[in-house]
């Protein structure tokens, strides 16, 4: 049962007379559900527990972090029909993908629990050479971290999502502040997280569950002193305003926020040559996927302008036209996709592309493709802007020139795509791909840039504005390095060190090596 309230660690609070209720934005009505937003008392609260647990879970053995992690798996899938019900009233998003979200966000926890049990996560380094120093490295959690949930990835993004699991693999006690948009759906997965907890004998406070409306609870959660970093997946005001709070503390702490991208998508010649209509069809359902409300939406692609180019731009329009139009994910992110796109067609100089002229139901959104010529494009910025929903710009280049002009002057982005039929044809546009390269955390061949692989190799961050550091990741396993930091060990007695830094380890490296080069002699 959804009860609104805010779990303080284990205990269900509502001492607040704030409320709100969420809003299922297929049929534009309230959820039934009142929540109670969190007052200052009980973020006290919860960050004094997350900050006593982390004395305790700050220290524990990797094997009961992995323990921990996998519990909250079971336990999210235990939830069972109810979570899926909850997560499309609550988002508009059909079935299909809620059951898809819940199975990526346990197979993200199952994932860090197996990098925990395999252990070299940790980075252990032994310098250990007679007449110097001992000198041993390895990798500790940096304390409670608070994460904020976000709007279009109801499980996989939020409560226990990507965020929470790589800080709890860390060691690092979490906070969410959850999004209001789907309450519901992240107190049921709350719940899951503290029985998993209780389960495995994790200390009280190494999760809580926040709700709030606005944005006092998320600035008042980021300036406490018992909190050492943030996650936060959102929008370039939201990450921008959580990264000037956070610095401007007396400690200050570091924000890891995935904020805007438009995914830059080049569609060389060749490929509009052989494969224009394949690449037409597949860039109409990558736009439209999940109603636009992706961050990796490829939201400007850029070819040279030719006869070729024309006509695939009148079959990605006509391609995505034909696609029905769907729900977005709240009333308020309707109007926000509303706002932007008015915003970027109040300019002169740009070509409509798609049927602006269907009936659509409330909170839907009509899908929209628009082309602009290079030189328009590099005058006017605003062209650049994030319209977060199915709106998608295709930029006309005179030649190679002007489009590596165009590539220098764009913002930092989550991914770069290129596609291409011809390997041959890459030396002509090898200075393009550098500097596309410099400007994105993901570099993509002939495919959409929509979904992100869960595993040790994937970046999803980039130059600023796509994060706020783009030395992390917020998707793979890699995740976890944004909440740790390296500490050095130096002549110090073998038995107080870490166990990933003591001698045993030392020889068991050795063995291992040993046993491979016998098998494998070089």
């Amino acid at each position: 049962m959804i009860t609104g309230k805010n779990y303080i660690g284990d205990t269900l609070s509502a001492k607040g007379e704030t409320t709100y209720r969420t809003i299922n934005p297929e049929l534009n009505l309230e959820n039934e559900t009142v929540f109670y937003e969190a007052t200052e008392d009980e973020i006290s609260q919860a960050a004094a527990l997350a900050e006593t647990a982390f004395k305790t879970y700050g220290t524990i053995e990797d094997i009961k972090k992995a323990a921990f992690l996998e519990a909250i798996a079971e336990e999210i899938e235990a939830l069972g029909e109810d979570l899926l019900v909850t997560y499309v009233q609550e988002s508009g998003l059909p079935a299909g993908r809620a059951n898809g979200e819940r199975a990526r966000t346990t197979g993200q926890l199952r994932a860090f629990a197996a990098m925990l049990r395999e252990g070299s996560w940790v980075e252990a380094i032994i310098n250990k050479t007679e007449g110097k120093p001992d000198i041993r490295r390895i990798q500790i959690p940096i304390g409670p971290v608070v994460v904020f949930g976000a709007s279009n990835f109801p499980l996989a993004f939020s409560t226990a999502g990507g965020d929470t699991a790589s800080a709890l693999a860390a060691g690092c006690p979490v906070i969410v502040k959850s999004h209001p948009l789907h309450a519901g759906t992240g107190e049921l997965v709350a719940s899951a997280i503290i029985k998993a907890a209780k389960r495995t004998g994790m200390p009280n406070g190494v999760f809580s569950n926040i709700n709030s409306s606005g944005i006092a609870v998320g600035k008042a959660l980021v300036e406490h002193p018992s909190i050492k970093a943030v996650g936060f997946t959102g929008s370039i005001n939201g990450g921008t305003a959580l990264c000037k709070i956070a610095a401007n503390r007396s400690v200050p702490i570091p924000v890891y926020a995935e904020m805007g991208s438009i995914n830059p998508v080049l569609v060389l010649p060749s490929a509009l040559k052989t494969d224009c209509e394949k690449w037409a069809k597949n860039y109409a359902a990558s736009i439209t996927a999940g109603t636009g409300q992706f961050c990796t939406n490829p939201g400007l692609i850029l070819g040279i302008n030719s006869k070729e180019l024309e006509d695939f731009i009148t079959i990605l329009a006509l391609e995505t036209d034909k696609l029905e139009p769907s729900c977005m994910l709240h009333p308020n992110i309707k109007r926000q996709y509303e706002n932007l796109k008015s915003e970027v067609l109040e300019q002169e100089g740009y070509k409509q592309q798609t049927n602006l002229n269907k009936e659509i139901k409330p909170n839907y959104a009509l899908q929209n493709v628009i082309s602009v010529d290079g030189s328009t494009f590099l005058k006017n910025k605003t062209f650049h802007k994030e319209v977060f929903g199915p709106f998608s710009v295709v930029v006309k280049c005179d030649d190679v020139d002007q489009l590596n002009e165009i590539i220098h002057d764009l913002e930092g982005q989550l991914t770069g795509t290129i596609i291409n039929s011809d390997l041959k044809e890459l030396d002509e546009f090898r200075e393009v791909i550098e500097n596309l390269k410099n400007k994105v955390g993901r570099l993509v061949f002939n495919n959409v840039p929509t979904g992100v692989e869960v595993c040790s190799g994937m970046t999803h961050g980039g130059p600023f504005p796509a994060s706020s550091d783009s030395k992390f990741t917020s998707v793979g396993l890699t995740a976890v390095k944004r909440w740790v930091r390296p500490v050095t060990y130096q002549d110090w007695p073998d038995a107080l060190l870490p166990t990933a830094l003591q001698d045993e380890n030392l020889l068991n490296i050795t063995r291992t090596i040993n046993d491979i080069l016998t098998k494998n002699p070089i």
